[in-house]
């Protein structure tokens, strides 16, 4: 049966009470709120992330910088921010000087995510930054070490780390209860349209890989707590209608780890293909579907000897994006170095790599 919602209550507090897995949090007394500036003004600010910090205790926005001002002020009116708290990206390092911005929180193309947070870093604000980290190794790397320079911190927006279904199944896995990892497979993609600057080469940096196949990466990561050590890869453009002249439409890549684990992952832009992630163990199944939506994650189980589990995450978005902002204002106001900070997101960045490599194409 379903999971009821006060059994889910109960269930994610054992979850969080789990060592290095975050929880929700709650302000300290006396604390303040931390002001992020938004830095682009697309869907995942203005639909997700925005929305996430109105209803947050521990965050909220402060400032806005778009390339048109226009749009800004709209939103600016919608959440209270003073027209001096307006930027473009000209004046960006200007928030320098405003004690009202804590962080930035960067939801550009892929391409521009290193300059903003370097910039940033320089005008002394802790950098939350979305995935993919940026569009090459070198970028990530000098992210890193703009922000550790200036002693700010650096975190990457890998949301599902913190969703609390997603760290049930981890719960499973480290418990043992599912035996041994023997093999993982994992997918997610969309038909993307053309005009989209996904499919801008420059822009992107890669296809589907870099976009939503990082989920699949990043998930087979953290649910085995270990890193791959070899990949195989292929990509393949099937629809010849020119939405794919800069990046691939198809990529499809097997990973190996230490322990002997294959986990098995394909991504595409040329389809509708609902995000999963499925885990076999020796004594078990574990299945997230949909495992990296904004809403409505279920994992389903059937482990020998115990009754089929089917639970799902009743929050509705963008609970998740009030979740990872508070948890990153929590490092900012008690100076823990964030889960998914800038090493990660290299680590990531490194892998992404090797997999273009292996089927014969490079981060562009």
């Amino acid at each position: 049966m379903p999971l009821t919602r006060r059994a889910f209550a109960q269930r994610l507090a054992a979850t969080a009470a789990l060592s290095n897995f975050p929880s929700p949090l709650l302000p300290a007394e006396g604390s303040r709120k931390i002001g992020y500036c938004m830095v682009g003004l697309g869907r995942i600010s203005l639909g997700h992330f925005m929305p996430g910090c109105r209803l947050s205790q521990m965050s909220q926005v402060t400032a806005l910088v778009s390339g048109h001002r226009d749009k800004a002020e709209k939103y600016a009116a919608q959440y209270n921010i003073p027209a001096s708290n307006i930027y473009n990206y000209e004046n960006y390092d200007q928030i320098a000087q405003n004690p009202a911005i804590d962080a930035v929180y960067i939801a550009l193309p892929n391409s521009m995510h290193a300059e903003y947070t370097i910039r940033a870093a320089k005008a002394g604000k802790h950098v939350f930054c979305e995935k993919p980290m940026a569009t090459s190794v070198k970028d990530s790397q000098a992210m890193i070490d703009a922000c550790r320079t200036v002693n700010k911190k650096l975190m990457i927006a890998y949301r599902c780390q913190y969703e609390p279904t997603n760290l049930r199944a981890i719960e499973l896995i480290r418990s043992g209860k599912l035996g041994k990892i023997q093999a993982i497979e994992s997918a997610n993609g969309f038909h993307e349209t053309l005009g989209e600057w996904r499919l801008n080469g420059k822009l992107a940096g890669g296809g589907p890989l870099m976009d939503v196949g990082v989920y699949s990466l990043n998930a087979s990561r953290f649910l085995t707590g270990e890193e791959p050590v070899e990949f195989q890869a292929y990509s393949s453009v099937i629809d010849k209608d020119g939405r794919f002249n800069d990046v691939e439409e198809n990529l499809s890549w097997i990973m190996r780890f230490p322990s002997g684990v294959l986990a098995s992952c394909n991504t595409t832009y040329g389809a509708n293909m609902p995000g999963f992630v499925r885990v076999h163990g020796s004594n078990g199944m574990l299945h997230l579907e949909p495992a990296f939506g904004y809403e409505g994650i279920r994992l389903q189980a059937q482990i020998k000897g115990e009754p089929a589990m089917d639970e799902t995450n009743p929050a509705k978005d963008p609970a998740q994006f009030t979740r990872e902002g508070d948890y990153f204002s929590d490092c900012i106001l008690s100076g823990k170095e964030p889960k998914t900070n800038g090493e990660e997101g290299l680590r990531d960045m490194q892998y992404i790599e090797r997999i273009y490599r292996a089927c014969g194409r490079s981060l562009l």
